[in-house]
């Protein structure tokens, strides 16, 4: 049998009114909001929030052997991205390109 899946569907239960409808939900939670949203777990941070109160410990090492800065774009990078040393100081690959 072929189905016409344009044809509007129409059943008994599809008769009840608006008004009907509405008598069913309770309206108590016509105008309230969910506060719990499960999208933002309790640990993360919104954008722009007040950080002026965190403290924070940083362990800054020293520049190892095998390092050096860029002086054009100033970034740490390992010896293997270094491109040339200019009379300046070492130039990254990037930055020569």
């Amino acid at each position: 049998m072929a189905t016409d899946y344009d044809a509007p569907r129409k059943n008994e239960d599809d008769s009840e009114s608006i008004e009907a409808l509405k008598e069913r939900v309770p309206d108590k939670l016509s105008g309230s909001v969910d506060v719990d949203d499960a999208d933002n777990p309790s640990g993360f941070e919104l954008p722009g929030a007040d950080l002026s109160d965190l403290e924070l410990d940083v362990v800054v090492l020293p520049p190892q052997q095998d390092e050096f800065t860029c002086v054009s774009c100033f970034l740490v990078k390992h010896r293997s991205q270094l491109d040339h040393e200019d009379a300046l100081g070492p130039i990254c690959v990037d930055c020569a390109a």
